[in-house]
């Protein structure tokens, strides 16, 4: 039986399946995403209220801002992946914000294989691109683990911290697969 809080899988996979993000669950998703290793991770300055996050939740990121919730073989939810979509060329950038508790388990290259497949197979794009900070290894192998290479560097893009950082430009195309 559906309930409000079960999720609507929208495409399987074992471990990790994508589904329909939750509303009601926009102030989890503020928690993932304020959480200090995150913030540090996408170079994240400021934080925003859970108000603020969950006006934009309410009122959606924009028409080419696609989310989904990551669940886990649990039923339980494991992060946020995004991709911000460029309908004209048919690419998209992809985000992904790990749940805290959910870290250390392969989980991001396990994230990146499924939306990559989810990117091609179903929402037919050409392309799909992210951007990590260069001091975050971790996430750089995982990326490359879930499929995806390296494109480019923007030299100090970003900050680690109060440092100022190389930008990694990593992408996929379906004949990478």
């Amino acid at each position: 039986m559906d309930t409000p809080d079960r999720p609507v899988i929208a495409y399987p996979g074992d471990p990790l399946s994508l589904a329909v993000p939750r509303p009601a669950r926009a102030d989890v998703y503020h928690r993932w995403m304020m959480d200090p290793d995150t913030a540090r991770g996408l170079g994240n300055r400021w934080p925003h209220t859970v108000e603020t996050h969950r006006r934009g939740w309410e009122s959606g990121s924009g028409s080419n801002s696609h989310p989904f919730e990551l669940i886990d073989g649990t039923g339980g939810g494991a992060g946020i992946v995004k991709f911000d979509a460029d309908d004209f060329v048919r690419s998209a950038e992809w985000t992904i914000y790990l749940a805290p508790e959910a870290r250390g388990r392969g989980y991001a290259a396990e994230a990146a294989r499924l939306s990559l497949a989810y990117a091609f197979d179903i929402a037919q794009l050409h392309s799909v691109w992210l951007r990590v900070l260069e001091p975050n290894k971790a996430a750089i192998r995982a990326y490359e683990k879930g499929g995806f290479r390296h494109a480019g560097v923007l030299r100090r893009g970003g900050y680690w911290g109060a440092s100022p950082c190389d930008l990694v430009i990593m992408d996929a195309i379906p004949a990478d697969r």
